[in-house]
């Protein structure tokens, strides 16, 4: 066994193209470590519907150079089976360790295979490389992040030329290429060849923004800014210099890009004391609102201030504010949300007379929702402008959400007021989640399994109405991995996450309201609810 899996070690020593990872390699096959080198080399990181996300290092269970260039060369191939032998790949890049470097491999990769390719000028915001396929008239595009992972993670992201990511059964078509991939040593890869794009493209992103807001809105709203080390702020303040609203103020300590994150131990805004700074910036200068980007600004967080001080709205709060706001202004087409965002936005969509949709989790179901005009999903992703960008865009979002903030301030009233308005019209929707973070991967499965063979009847004294196994799909829904509870005034769903080692939870109540002066009764009896449904089910889970 030992000799086998040192073999295996040798013969991927000698293809690996990275002086960093063929040296880690060499000094894992020399010191003898026989646990780490399993590890390594206990299968290969999968390419899925995410594409690849994983820890940098050496061997085909890391992210590293050999696994992009070969998950290059499978997209090459998959694209050249369906008809697009001469058609361009854009390629976009985040300030994450390896990032570049993965980029130009993608690159050579294309030009290699006689495909063309275009490289975006320096690390911009994920949704500016979804905006450049379609402006570009790409066949395919890549964009090297691991979003908001820690710091020791990248990931390999890929969208298709309709501007939306990957979906089945593109995902498997892609993988079995990567599969067949033999040597490296055989996948040609140039040295030049490819295009690296100027700032036309990112202009072109910049003057689509103006789309998103309404001619003539109030632009006074004061804002907080974080980019949470990545690469978010100087598209963020050219968009918002660029519409007119104030300079946000910003977390000087995280404005720049830093792939070691430094100042949190999670580069994502729902991580606790990830937006400590922002909330100690906002408490100097006052601001209306804090607008946070993770590291890719793909997503975005808002933050406000209560009689407490600042806190994060959820994502679920923000997407309904958004909804209302575009409801407001006569928005036109469907509003979709994944299943595990809370009902409230198909409550607002009904009232409103517009179509609404629920799809898988993930923006690559999302966008893909015919005639949509606005997408949401709990997690912080909001597509505001589906014809510019069919993903999450953290920079549009901040924009209409600050263009709300702006409108209401001219009312003297803020986001929460609002927020009580909406609870008293659709009744109070409160949503928590539970999230356990794993080492070993069984613990997610076990407790799937567990759920699954003993199913709870009720959770917080609220008998479960309906229990859904959403593997066989549903009249509306494709199979996935995930668990779907039905309870008296409560939802509750369960699935591993599909980016991190992580079995997620997605908890909602729904209680109706008669009044304002009915809302604090509501909120602390949707509080108790949920911290009891959270009990049980972590009981019931094993977890």
């Amino acid at each position: 066994m030992k000799d086998d899996l040192t073999a295996r070690a040798h013969t991927w020593l000698t293809e690996d193209p990275d002086p960093d990872t063929r040296t880690e390699l060499a000094q894992l096959i020399e010191s003898g470590d026989v646990k780490e080198l399993e590890a390594r080399f206990s299968g290969t990181l999968q390419f899925g519907t995410a594409g690849l996300r994983g820890e940098l290092g050496a061997g085909p269970m890391r992210m590293n150079r050999t696994v992009v260039i070969r998950a290059a060369a499978g997209l090459a191939a998959h694209l050249k089976k369906h008809g697009n032998e001469n058609g361009l790949v854009v390629i976009g890049y985040d300030a994450r360790h390896k990032s570049k470097d993965f980029a130009r491999d993608t690159a050579a990769v294309m030009t290699g295979a006689g495909l063309r390719a275009a490289v975006l000028p320096r690390p911009l915001p994920t949704p500016v490389l979804a905006f450049a396929i379609r402006h570009l008239g790409a066949v395919a595009g890549v964009e090297v992040t691991a979003s908001h992972n820690p710091p020791r993670d990248n990931g390999y992201k890929v969208y298709l030329g309709d501007g939306s990511q990957i979906v089945p059964p593109a995902d498997a078509e892609i993988a079995a290429e990567i599969e067949a991939i033999g040597s490296l040593l055989d996948v040609p890869r140039p040295d030049t060849g490819w295009e690296t794009l100027d700032d036309a493209v990112l202009d072109a992103y910049l003057a689509r923004t103006d789309a998103v807001l309404a001619a003539g809105s109030p632009r006074t709203a004061r804002t907080v800014y974080t980019a949470m080390h990545g690469v978010g702020k100087d598209t963020l303040l050219a968009a918002f210099a660029r519409a007119g609203f104030p300079t946000p103020d910003l977390v000087a300590e995280q404005a720049d890009p830093d792939p070691d994150f430094p100042t949190v131990a999670f580069p994502n805004p729902e991580e606790p004391g990830a937006m400590d700074l922002a909330f100690a910036k906002a408490s100097e200068t006052d601001p209306d609102l804090i607008i946070a980007n993770d590291p890719d600004a793909d997503r975005c967080a808002v933050a406000v201030k209560d009689d407490k001080g600042w806190r994060m709205l959820s994502g679920d709060e923000v997407g309904s504010l958004l909804a209302t706001h575009l409801v407001t202004r006569g928005a036109h087409g469907t509003f979709a949300e994944s299943i595990v965002s809370s009902s409230l936005l198909g409550r607002i969509a009904e009232k409103a007379g517009l179509p609404y949709e629920e799809t898988l989790t993930g923006f690559k179901w999302i966008a893909r929702v015919e005639g949509l005009r606005f997408g949401y999903e709990e997690a912080l992703g909001y597509c505001v402008d589906p014809e510019g960008v069919r993903d999450k865009d953290g920079i549009t979002a901040a924009l209409l959400i600050t263009e709300l903030a702006s409108g209401l301030k001219e009312q003297g009233r803020t986001l929460t007021d609002l927020l009580d308005d909406i609870a008293v019209e659709h009744g109070l929707h409160a949503t928590d989640q539970l999230s356990v973070r794993v080492e070993d991967l069984s613990i997610i499965a076990g407790a799937m399994e567990r759920l699954r063979e003993h199913p709870p009847t009720e959770l917080a004294g609220l008998p479960i109405t309906k229990a859904e196994d959403l593997t066989r799909g549903t009249d509306r829904l494709p199979p996935t991995d995930g668990l779907r509870y039905t309870l008296t005034g409560a939802r509750v769903i369960v699935r591993p996450s599909g980016t991190e080692p992580k079995l997620k939870c997605y908890l909602e109540v729904v209680i109706p309201v008669a009044g304002h002066t009915d809302l604090p009764t509501a909120r602390t009896r949707a509080t108790a609810l949920l911290a009891t449904i959270k009990q049980d089910l972590s009981a019931a889970a094993g977890i």
